[in-house]
């Protein structure tokens, strides 16, 4: 027998200060340009070849729970003044069916409270690492419904901080997540967190999986989470993306990422409330790992133009194309015409299960996920999990973004 689920609707509760970190009522209220400034909100300065200002950046922002102001999503190019700000943060989110509920995202908001919550671990992300990806009504693996051929579909908005230009993520596992789904079955969950990816301080090599540490994370007692971040490194470049003569480099092998998270809300008892593992995957960003550099930062731009003393070197792929086979020189990791800018993302949502068929609907957490509770606390993020146990139908989702490609006029590392 086959059941299709109508569509669920719900009256919306968006972004809107209520006091003690609530979220209620549809929209922003407030004024960002008068409201307390979270520290993201002062992040962004425009570099060279940048020609916004920075007034015209904060013309894009929205007032968080906490009654600050923060930075929010906008396109590469100002709408009004046609300037450019150099960076991209994905998918426009105001096309997505969760807008309307959730209001634009504070982005940073996460960071802002793990200040309150261990004022000894402050863990603040650059502004142009964040990046958005959403689809609407995404038909949904169910793989054990007792024998009921269900089809469940759902709504869902995801943003990342995922900065694939400097070291950071050589080291530092802690990065902002927000995420919100909506599904015919009832699943639904509005999430913002601090996600621990992988361990602290070492990432997972590209190329051969291999457990490369680096040093010491921001801040040091950055808690082990699940998942990895996988990074290319000095290794991975030379073996696939420097090749000899007959040979085409693959640039894919030599810098894709894959940012595997295991996202969990839970009680300090240990009771998962709600768990997520997406993926979120880079193939052209513009920094690897190269411990010969003083700063760990090699440049897949820099690489092109470089030959080992074997003769091996770039061929063909993104570097052939930017250089025109090596007669246009000079293109720095930063240039508008490098390739290697981070504007090609997939999302693999995967897992979405949601276990609090007891309720309530509204848990506070600590900035980790952890220590959920039914009141607020000092640094604690409110966040809603439907009240559903859908565990029994291991619901699962597909990649989405893939088929899009976030560059536009100006847009360069970093980005």
């Amino acid at each position: 027998m086959s059941i299709e689920l109508r569509p669920w609707v719900a009256v919306g509760f968006g972004l809107l200060l209520t006091g003690c970190g609530e979220l209620s009522g549809p929209g922003n209220g407030g004024n960002p340009l008068t409201a307390p400034p979270s520290v993201a909100f002062g992040t962004w300065r425009p570099g060279a070849g940048d020609t916004c200002p920075i007034s015209v950046h904060q013309k894009f922002s929205t007032i968080g729970p906490d009654g600050k102001a923060y930075p929010t999503w906008h396109p590469p190019v100002d709408p009004t003044t046609n300037c450019t700000f150099g960076h991209e943060h994905g998918r426009d989110p105001s096309g997505s069916a969760l807008h309307a509920k959730i209001g634009d995202l504070p982005l940073g908001y996460a960071n802002e409270q793990f200040d309150t919550f261990d004022p000894n671990g402050k863990r603040h992300e650059d502004h142009v690492g964040h990046k958005y990806e959403w689809e609407n009504d995404i038909q949904m693996h169910v793989t054990n419904a007792g024998g009921t051929v269900l089809s469940v579909r759902c709504d869902i908005l995801y943003k990342l901080h995922q900065g694939t230009h400097s070291k950071d993520a050589f080291t530092n596992n802690l990065h902002e997540v927000q995420y919100y789904a909506e599904c015919n079955d009832g699943t639904e969950i509005r999430m913002i967190m601090m996600a621990a990816i992988g361990r602290a301080g070492e990432f997972t090599r590209t190329c051969d999986g291999s457990r490369i540490v680096v040093g010491t994370a921001t801040p040091a007692n950055s808690p082990n989470g699940g998942g990895q971040r996988v990074i290319p490194d000095r290794v991975c470049v030379e073996r696939h993306l420097l090749v000899g003569d007959g040979q085409q480099s693959d640039a894919r092998a030599a810098l894709h990422e894959s940012w595997q998270q295991s996202l969990v809300l839970k009680t300090a008892e240990g009771k998962v409330l709600a768990h997520m593992n997406p993926y979120f995957q880079a193939f052209s960003p513009s920094r690897f790992h190269d411990p010969s550099k003083s700063d760990l930062t090699g440049r897949p731009m820099e690489m092109c133009y470089f030959t080992e003393a074997n003769g091996d070197r770039a061929r063909g792929g993104p570097c052939a194309a930017a250089t025109q086979n090596g007669a246009v020189n000079g293109i720095v990791f930063d240039d508008p015409r490098s390739p290697f800018n981070g504007v090609r993302r997939v999302f693999d949502v995967n897992s979405l299960d949601l276990d609090n068929d007891a309720g309530p609907t509204v848990w506070y957490t600590d900035p980790f996920g952890r220590n959920a509770r039914t009141a607020p606390f000092p640094g604690s993020i409110r966040q809603f999990i439907a009240k559903i146990d859908n565990t029994g139908l291991d619901l699962s989702g597909p990649a989405i973004g893939s088929n899009r490609n976030y560059g536009g006029p100006g847009v360069h590392a970093p980005n």
